[in-house]
C-alpha cells in the first residue's frame, strides 16, 4: 500500500511484504547507527515504480515482547514517515531494523540515528555505483 505525500516532489512509500524482499535488502549495504540497522538494496525491476520506494521494519524479540516490538516498529515508522520522503532514492528498498535502546532512546536522537544511517548508506551507494542513483 503506497502512501501519498504533501510534497509533489516527494517519495511515494510502499511497504515490503515479501520475506525475499527484506533477504535481499540484508545481503546488501547495511549501516549501524545509534539504536537502528538500515539496509538498502536497489527495487527488483519487477516491483519498481517511478517515484517510489519501498520500506520495511523489524525487531527480533531481543527488544522484548510483542508489545515493546510493535512500539519499536511505530517509533521506526514515524522517523520513516518524517524524513524519508524527502531524503530517500526512488527505486531503492530499505529495511530498518530496531536495535537494542530503542525504547528509551529521545526521538530526535533516534532520527538523528537514521539521517546518519542514511547518508552513510547512499554514500556507501555512491560510491559503488560512480554517483546518485
Amino acid at each position: 500500500m503506497a502512501a501519498r505525500n504533501s510534497r509533489p516532489d516527494a517519495l511515494i512509500l510502499a511497504h515490503l511484504t515479501r520475506r525475499a524482499d527484506f533477504l535481499a535488502a540484508a545481503r546488501d549495504i547495511r549501516k549501524v547507527a545509534g539504536v537502528l540497522t538500515l539496509e538498502l538494496t536497489k527495487t527488483p525491476d519487477h516491483a519498481r515504480q517511478p517515484g517510489q520506494a519501498r520500506v520495511g521494519f523489524t525487531a527480533s524479540r531481543k527488544i522484548g515482547n510483542a508489545v515493546a516490538r510493535n512500539r519499536a516498529k511505530r517509533r521506526l515508522r514515524a522517523v520513516v514517515r518524517e524524513t524519508l520522503p524527502l531524503s530517500g532514492r526512488a527505486g531503492h528498498d530499505y529495511v530498518l531494523v530496531a536495535r537494542a535502546g530503542i525504547l528509551t532512546r529521545d526521538f530526535q536522537a533516534l532520527s538523528g540515528d537514521f539521517i546518519a544511517a542514511l547518508t552513510a548508506a547512499h554514500a556507501k551507494l555512491d560510491a559503488r555505483t560512480g554517483g546518485a542513483a
